[in-house]
């Protein structure tokens, strides 16, 4: 099925809002907020998230659609203001019946966000904290060139659980470079 990965636009709040619930509801421990705080916000609120995601020069998100128009996917990325240096991605996520290696979306969204990352920020860091308990996406973030930092946070859902903070290797290395480390073929 052929999708489009673009950046949101200003007045596609509605879309974002029904996303956001939606993962929210399908996947309620893989995000640093719950459905009932994101349910609760104003209509103004969710306009104002879906103008700084589609306009700010700092951080931004991404959409994967279908060709019907409709979202399935995910990922945003925004400067870590209380660690100088870094960027983040975050609120990453692709429909249940869209994910897998055979549809590629969800590396395709993160090329998306590395690359945007690289291009409009000054990071020298570029990372993403993932649920203890999500070994599929920590797998996943491997598998496309993130490494453990061996850092971790309480997850701010429930403090008894952590989120690993993995780094993305080789940020500010050019794709020539990667492959003359051998780590990467051209």
């Amino acid at each position: 099925m052929p999708y489009v990965v673009r950046r949101i636009a200003p007045g596609e709040w509605r879309q974002l809002r029904t996303l956001r619930l939606g993962m929210l509801r399908e996947s309620p421990t893989a995000f640093g907020t719950s459905y009932a705080d994101m349910a609760a916000l104003t209509d103004e609120a969710w306009r104002q998230q879906a103008e700084q995601s589609a306009t700010s020069a700092t951080s931004a998100t991404f959409i994967a659609a279908t060709e019907d128009g409709r979202w399935v996917g995910m990922a945003s990325c925004a400067p870590l203001e209380e660690v100088p240096g870094h960027a983040h991605i975050y609120g990453v996520y692709v429909a249940p019946a869209h994910r897998g290696r055979q549809s590629g979306l969800a590396t395709r969204l993160m090329e998306v966000a590395i690359r945007w990352a690289r291009d409009n920020t000054d990071a020298t860091w570029l990372t993403i904290g993932v649920h203890e308990d999500n070994h599929r996406a920590q797998a996943f973030y491997r598998r496309i060139g993130f490494i453990g930092t061996g850092k971790v946070v309480p997850y701010p859902l429930n403090p008894s659980k952590t989120l690993h903070i993995m780094g993305y290797r080789n940020f500010r290395q050019t794709r020539a470079a990667r492959a003359l480390d051998h780590r990467e073929p051209l």
